[in-house]
């Protein structure tokens, strides 16, 4: 088991390990770890010649890295880049809080109805990327992610009359809880009571609100995954990711054309751990 409490996958779970080291440090941008992290130290060497006054705290230096504008050409249009997935690389990709399989958390036990387990793991899947969004969301503004893109697409949010409407990310993954919030606590759809039965159309519910939290997820790893990083916790959205991955292929709830664009990192890491290695972060 990983150390300081860290095994946080189950159903009916919370992140415990991510909220205790939060609270902790009491604020997350005022746990960095720069010396690991040699790519930001650049980073900020460059920043504190061209913006020497920028640097006073820890959430400062994260918002002259994060947060200023990138530099253009006169024209106004930005240089060519070819997009570097810093989320694939494999001094990151190794980190995960737990050393077994994954798959094993998602099969049906059993004796236990479908509509019970898919509801139990939809909570708490919500309630877990919710908690790993909010790690990072006053970085996420409507002036850093002006859509909710994540690759090569930007979502599109579409209301009950089904009008579509372009939305920053914040207002787009606000609209996405706000949502799921309102279904999960329904009597109706989510039954608690013991006898009452669920919707005919469960399962159809559980796959929409399985669609929007892989955008959110996505969303974190194309966006966000520098701050994750310096806040040291992408072995937690690793392991959320490739838990809620394993998950959503076993009982099919989301399109293979949806999580196309994450594919290379899914492969990744839901590829079983070598046995020999132990890549479970120690505190």
């Amino acid at each position: 088991m990983p150390a300081d409490g860290l095994l946080l996958v189950g159903p009916g779970h919370a992140l415990h390990g991510m909220s205790s080291r939060l609270s902790r440090a009491g604020s997350a941008q005022q746990k960095l770890d720069f010396l690991a992290l040699e790519p930001l130290l650049k980073m900020a060497e460059e920043a504190a010649v061209s913006e020497p006054n920028s640097l006073d705290s820890p959430r400062s230096l994260l918002k002259t890295l994060f947060l200023r504008k990138s530099k253009t050409k006169p024209n106004g249009k930005k240089p060519p880049t070819e997009e570097k997935k810093q989320y694939l690389e494999t001094e990151y990709t190794k980190v995960r809080v737990v050393d077994f399989d994954l798959k094993e958390l998602v099969v049906l036990p059993t004796e236990i109805d479908l509509n019970e387990w898919l509801a139990s793991n939809t909570t708490t899947f919500f309630n877990l990327i919710n908690l790993q969004y909010s790690t990072i969301s006053e970085f996420c503004t409507g002036d850093t992610c002006q859509a909710m893109t994540a690759c090569n697409t930007t979502y599109y949010w579409y209301d009950e009359k089904g009008k579509k409407t372009k939305c920053t990310a914040p207002q787009y993954v606000d609209f996405v809880m706000s949502l799921v919030q309102k279904l999960v606590t329904d009597e109706d759809i989510f039954p608690t009571k013991y006898g009452k039965e669920f919707p005919n159309a469960f399962d159809t519910l559980v796959k929409k609100i399985c669609k929007y939290l892989f955008h959110v997820l996505a969303h974190i790893y194309w966006a966000h995954y520098r701050e994750t990083v310096a806040m040291d916790l992408h072995g937690h959205l690793n392991t959320l990711y490739t838990h809620f991955i394993v998950f959503v292929r076993e009982f099919n709830l989301v399109d293979p054309k949806e999580t196309v664009i994450m594919d290379d990192l899914s492969e990744v890491l839901c590829a079983p751990l070598p046995p020999a290695q132990n890549h479970v972060t120690e505190r």
